[in-house]
C-alpha cells in the first residue's frame, strides 16, 4: 500500500511529523513501512512554461522548435523532440540547471544548428514509471490539464513535493488497504481525530428505479449489492489533483469515470466498478453464478471460459463482469459513455478468492475482496462515487439506489479482562490506559467487574477474539515497553537423552574401527524396496513421487549403501569400508508405518594393508562379525550369532545376529550373482536394528579390582563333525567349565587330508581363574575333566 502524506493530511492530522519519523511511529505500531520515497528527490529548477510558438525544426523532421514563455515575460527558445508538442499548452520546463533523477543536469545546448535554453520534459523524465503514465502522454510530454501561471514552480502543482510512506502490509491487515484504514491507524498512533470525507449532492427528480432493475440470485456469495445511475456524465480527462493523487497510490489514470472508481478503491478501500448503461444491453442486473463453460471477455481483452462455482454480474441473460475481479469489455465506459451505472458490492471472499485463482487473474478489488472490505462501507462509497462524478464529470445522479441487502452489518462484540491482557504481556497496564488506548482505536468500550465489553468497527475484521485485543493493546501501549524477563518455570538443563548420547557412542566406536560415515535417500524404487529388509512387510508408496527411483519408502539401508560402495570403487576406490544410520519404514497394524533406526555396514577390499611389513589382510566375515560384537560390547550388550539365510547373501557365509534370542540383524557376504550384477568385489554386508540395541537396558558397569592371583590355560583340541558349529562346542564347554572357567576361544581349525571324511579339528584355550586365591592343578584338573567328560557326551573326541 502506497500512502501519500499530502493525501493523507485532509483525513488526520499528522501534527507536521517529518514523513520518515511519522514511518517510524507507524513502524513501531505494528504495520512495517518498507519505504519513505521522496517524490521531489533529485528535482529542481522545474518551472511551468506555455508554448507561444512550435514549429518544425529545418534541419530535422522529428524536432520542433519552440518558443516558451517561461514566466516574468521571458520567452526561452527550446528544441523538443516529443510527438505531441503543440503551440498554446502548459508544458514542464526544466531551466539551464535543472535537476532531474538520475543525477542528469539540464545545460543550454546546440540542436543542428538551433539553440536550445532547456527542455520540455516528460513524466518519466521527472522520476514516474511509465506504467503510471497516461496512457496518451506515455510517449511524449505531459501536457498539464489545467492553465497555470507561467514561471510556477512545478512541484507543488504537481504535488511532487510529497513523500509517498510504502506499507509492507500483513494479510490480516486489510483495514489498511486504504488512506481512511491509514487514517484510523496514524490517528490511534498520534492521538488524534479522523475527518471522513463530507458526501453531498444534488439529485434528478427521476429516480434510479425507473431507468434500472437489480436482481442477485446468489445471496449467499453475494449479500449485499448497490447500484447507482449518473447520467448526461462527460467523460474526459481527469483534473490534475485526482491523476496525480492516483499516481501517487500505484494506479495509472485513463479517464474522469474510471479514475473515480480507483480513487474511492484507495480512499475507502471499497471496489467499484462502472458500467456503460447503454453496452449494458437492458435496464436490468442480475447477480447469479455462472453456468458451466459460458464465456466472458474481460477488460484485459481475454476470452475466460467460465465454471458454475464463478460468481457474475449479467444483464439479466449475458456476464458483464466477472464480480469482483474485472469487468467485462462489452461493457467498459468509453469516450462515448453518457450513463453510468455505478456498482458498490460485498462479495464473500472465498467466491472471489477461487475465482481470481482460476483464471490466474489478480486484481486490486479481487485482492481487497479477498481479504474482506468493510460492509459498512460499501453505501457510502457509492455516494461518494455519485458525488465525484456530478462534480468532475458534469453527471446527474438519479434519485436513490438500487440496494439489495441480506449482510449482517453488526459490530462484533470482544470481552476480555485486563488480568488476561496482563497476563499474556507479562506487564502491568494501568485500566486507565487500556481505555485510552481502545478510544484511540475508535473502539467503543466499557468497563464492568472486571471486564472490558469492546464492540470492534466492522472496518477491524482482523479482531475476533481476545488474543487481538492484547495484540492492539500492545502494539499502542509500545513493544518498547514490554519488559525483557526471563521465563519464570522450571529449568532443565539441555543434554542428550540416553537413546542419543547411546547413538553417539555407536557412532565413535565405528569411525574409531575406521568405517566411514555415508548418507542415502529414504525412497527407493520398488525392485529394492524390500531386498534385505529383516522383517519384509507391504511396501509404501508416495502419491506423487518424484520419480519411479524415487518412489518407495525403504525397509532396509544396505541396497542405497551397497550403491555407494559401487558408485566409489567404480572411481577406484578398491578399499572401503562405509556405516549408516537412519529409519527404514514397515507397515504395522491399521496400515499405520512403523519408522525404526537401523545401522548398515558394507565393506570391500583390505582392512589391513601394511605393504611395507609384507602383512595384507582381506575383509572378509570375521572382521565384519569383530566390529559388531565390538559395538555390542561398548554399549554393554551380549550378542550371539546363527547360521541363516537370505536373498542377495552367500548361503554359506551368512548369519542371523541374536540379542536374547531375538533375531535383531544379519551378517553376511554379498552373494557371487549380487556382486556381479553391482560389479564388487568380495564384500561383507550388515544390517541391525539399532533402535533395540539402544533401548535395551543395561546394568551399570561396576568396577572389579585387578586380581593378584593367576589364570592357568589348558588346550584341548577335538575331532567334530563338520557339521557341529564351534558357537556349540563353546556353550557345552561354558555350561560345564562353571564359575572356575573365564574364557573359551577357537585358536586352530584343521579340514585336510589326514581328518576322516565329513571330521574335522577344533582347537579351543581354555583359562581358569578364581579371584580369591591361588588355584591348584587339582583343582583345574577336576574342572578340565568335567568339561571334557561333557564334550565326549555331545559326541566330541579328544584329539
Amino acid at each position: 500500500m502506497l500512502v501519500s502524506t499530502k493525501w493523507l493530511k485532509e483525513y488526520v492530522n499528522t501534527q507536521d511529523l517529518p514523513p520518515a519519523e511519522l514511518g517510524e511511529k507507524i513502524t513501531r505500531a505494528g504495520i512495517e513501512v518498507d519505504a519513505v520515497i521522496d517524490r521531489s528527490e533529485g528535482l529542481a529548477n522545474l518551472v511551468v512554461g506555455y508554448v507561444t510558438d512550435c514549429v518544425k525544426h529545418p534541419e530535422a523532421d522529428k524536432l520542433s522548435i519552440c518558443q516558451v514563455d517561461v514566466g516574468g515575460g521571458e520567452i526561452d527558445q527550446i528544441i523538443c523532440g516529443a510527438p505531441n508538442i503543440a503551440r498554446g499548452q502548459s508544458v514542464i520546463v526544466a531551466r539551464p540547471g535543472a535537476k532531474l533523477p538520475g543525477g542528469m543536469k539540464i545545460k543550454k545546448a546546440k540542436l543542428r544548428g538551433e539553440v536550445s535554453n532547456g527542455m520540455i520534459c516528460s513524466l518519466q523524465e521527472l522520476g514516474i514509471e511509465t506504467k503510471l503514465v497516461p496512457k496518451s502522454y506515455a510517449e511524449g510530454i505531459y501536457v498539464l490539464p489545467e492553465k497555470a501561471e507561467p514561471g510556477t514552480d512545478v512541484l507543488p502543482y504537481l504535488d511532487l513535493d510529497d513523500t509517498v510512506l510504502e506499507l509492507g502490509l500483513t494479510p490480516n491487515r486489510a483495514d489498511a488497504m486504504s488512506m481512511l484504514g491509514v487514517a484510523y491507524e496514524v490517528g490511534a498512533i498520534l492521538e488524534e481525530d479522523v475527518s471522513l470525507p463530507e458526501i453531498s449532492y444534488a439529485e434528478a427528480a427521476e429516480r434510479a428505479e425507473s431507468m434500472l432493475s437489480l436482481e442477485v440470485d446468489a445471496p449467499d456469495a453475494n449479500p449485499l449489492y448497490v447500484a447507482k445511475v449518473v447520467r448526461n456524465v462527460e467523460v474526459k480527462e481527469s483534473p490534475l489533483w485526482l491523476q496525480q493523487r492516483l499516481m501517487a497510490a500505484g494506479v495509472r489514470p485513463h479517464n474522469n469515470v474510471v479514475d473515480v472508481t480507483n480513487y474511492i478503491l484507495m480512499e475507502y478501500g471499497q471496489p467499484l466498478h462502472a458500467f456503460d448503461y447503454d453496452s449494458l444491453g437492458s435496464g436490468n442486473i442480475t447477480v447469479r453464478q455462472a453456468k458451466e463453460g459460458e464465456k466472458i471477455t474481460t477488460l484485459d481483452d481475454t476470452e475466460r471460459t467460465l465454471s458454475a462455482h464463478q460468481l457474475v454480474i449479467t444483464n439479466g441473460t449475458d456476464p458483464v463482469a466477472l464480480a469482483g475481479v474485472m469487468g467485462g469489455a462489452n461493457s467498459e465506459v468509453s469516450d462515448e459513455t453518457t450513463t453510468v451505472v455505478i456498482e458498490s458490492a460485498y462479495f464473500a471472499s472465498d467466491s472471489i478468492r477461487r475465482t481470481s485463482k482460476d483464471h490466474n487473474l489478480r486484481s486490486d478489488a479481487s485482492s481487497r475482496y479477498e481479504k474482506g472490505v468493510d460492509p459498512n462501507r460499501v453505501i457510502p462509497a457509492a455516494e461518494r462515487a455519485a458525488q465525484l462524478l456530478a462534480e468532475l464529470a458534469d453527471g446527474e445522479v438519479l434519485a436513490g439506489s438500487l440496494i439489495f441487502d441480506q449482510l449482517d452489518k453488526q459490530e462484533r462484540i470482544v470481552k476480555v479482562s485486563p488480568d488476561f491482557i496482563n497476563s499474556r504481556l507479562g506487564m502491568k497496564i494501568r485500566l486507565e490506559d487500556m481505555l485510552d488506548i481502545l478510544s484511540r482505536l475508535k473502539f467503543k468500550t466499557e468497563a464492568v467487574n472486571n471486564q472490558l465489553i469492546i464492540e470492534v468497527p466492522t472496518r477491524r475484521q482482523d479482531i475476533q477474539i481476545e488474543e487481538d485485543v492484547v495484540e492492539e493493546i500492545a502494539r499502542l501501549y509500545g513493544y518498547d515497553e514490554i519488559p525483557a524477563t526471563l521465563p519464570r518455570t522450571d529449568a532443565t538443563p539441555g543434554g542428550l537423552s540416553p537413546y542419543q548420547a547411546k547413538r553417539r557412542i555407536a557412532r565413535h566406536f565405528l569411525e574409531g574401527a575406521g568405517l566411514l560415515q555415508a548418507t542415502t535417500y529414504s525412497l527407493t524404487s520398488e525392485a529394492a524396496a524390500t531386498q534385505f529388509a529383516l522383517e519384509p512387510t507391504e511396501t509404501t508408496r508416495l502419491l506423487m513421487p518424484m520419480s519411479e527411483e524415487r518412489s518407495i519408502l525403504r525397509q532396509s539401508l544396505l541396497p542405497h549403501l551397497l550403491e555407494s560402495l559401487s558408485y566409489n570403487t567404480a572411481r577406484r576406490i578398491d578399499s572401503a569400508a562405509l556405516y549408516e544410520t537412519g529409519s527404514v519404514f514397515l507397515k504395522g497394524q491399521e496400515e499405520l508405518l512403523d519408522e525404526q533406526e537401523h545401522l548398515a555396514i558394507v565393506m570391500t577390499g583390505l582392512w589391513v594393508d601394511h605393504s611395507w611389513q609384507g602383512e595384507k589382510k582381506a575383509v572378509d566375515f570375521f572382521v565384519a562379525k569383530g566390529i559388531v560384537e565390538g559395538l555390542a560390547g561398548k554399549l554393554g550388550l551380549e550378542l550371539t550369532f546363527e547360521r541363516g539365510e537370505m536373498d542377495g547373501l552367500h548361503p554359506g557365509r551368512t548369519a542371523f545376529i541374536l540379542l536374547d534370542g531375538k533375531r535383531i540383524g544379519v551378517i553376511g557376504a554379498l552373494h557371487p550373482s549380487e556382486q556381479k550384477k553391482r560389479d564388487l568385489k568380495e564384500t561383507i554386508a550388515v544390517e541391525l536394528n539399532l533402535a533395540t540395541l539402544l533401548t535395551r537396558e543395561t546394568e551399570a558397569l561396576v568396577y572389579t579390582q585387578v586380581s593378584r592371583y593367576p589364570t592357568i590355560s589348558r588346550d584341548v583340541a577335538l575331532v567334530l563333525s563338520n557339521i557341529v558349529e564351534a558357537q556349540t562346542i563353546e556353550g557345552v564347554i561354558r555350561k560345564a567349565g562353571g564359575k572356575l572357567l573365564k574364557d573359551v576361544r577357537v585358536f586352530d581349525l584343521y579340514e585336510g587330508d589326514r581328518m576322516e571324511q565329513g571330521k574335522k579339528s577344533l582347537a579351543f584355550s581354555l583359562k581358569y581363574f578364581d579371584p580369591e586365591k591361588t588355584l591348584t592343578d587339582d583343582e583345574v584338573n577336576a574342572v578340565h575333566e568335567k568339561i571334557i567328560k561333557a564334550l565326549t557326551e555331545s559326541g566330541a573326541e579328544l584329539r
